[in-house]
């Protein structure tokens, strides 16, 4: 053959087992606390998420530090059923009540952003536009606005309801909102005595208190 061409040679390939690796996987165990708490009196933890550092987070913030705030809630509520069934105290129980109050924090966040949208889009507050009504028992409630197949002019069932109350109702009224500021006083009375009970009982977390 005059056209002959230069074939390289090519060296054979050896069989070769390529090493594979799995992504580590957290399973059941994420509902347990750190080993390294086992059989501790006290943990120690931060403070809760207030409202203030929440506000200048982004919204994706916000949604990555709601599961985790969700995960160690259920690690929490998993500890705190196992100390029960070994009639133990569980391990600084305050985690629990910084986890749900931080929880609570950024639903108030968003849902002030998201009535901020809404305020900014269409002008209402609620997300069914509506009015504040009274029932004929004088009380105060948003009435949402509702779709109707004729005008209320026309609907019997609608012309029925009575969104105002008659005068011998306040007498009623003001007996509701007196009862409802006694047991507002009730509460917090109670209330303070459960934080001196606690001050005497604990004067040395207190003095801490006092102090920071």
């Amino acid at each position: 053959n005059l056209f002959r061409k230069n074939v390289p040679e090519v060296e054979p390939l050896h069989q070769l087992k390529f090493l594979h690796t799995t992504l580590s996987r957290k399973g059941l165990e994420e509902f347990f606390d750190d080993p390294a708490n086992w059989g501790e009196k006290s943990v120690k933890s931060g403070d809760a998420w207030n409202i203030k550092h929440l506000r200048g987070k982004s919204s994706e913030d916000l949604h990555k530090l709601w599961y985790v705030l969700l995960k160690e809630k259920n690690m929490l509520l998993t500890l705190q059923q196992e100390s029960k069934r070994q009639l133990r105290p569980m391990p600084s129980p305050e985690r629990l009540e910084k986890v749900e109050k931080s929880m609570k924090n950024i639903d108030l966040v968003v849902r002030e952003r998201e009535i901020a949208l809404r305020l900014l889009q269409t002008g209402h507050e609620k997300p069914v536009p509506g009015e504040w009504r009274q029932d004929f028992l004088g009380r105060t409630y948003w009435y949402s606005y509702k779709e109707w197949p004729i005008p209320w002019y026309l609907n019997k069932k609608y012309k029925k309801r009575r969104f105002y109350y008659l005068p011998h109702v306040n007498r009623f009224i003001r007996l509701r909102l007196e009862k409802n500021l006694r047991l507002r006083a009730k509460r917090q009375n109670l209330e303070k005595k459960r934080q001196k009970m606690l001050e005497k009982k604990f004067p040395h977390l207190a003095v801490k208190s006092q102090s920071q």
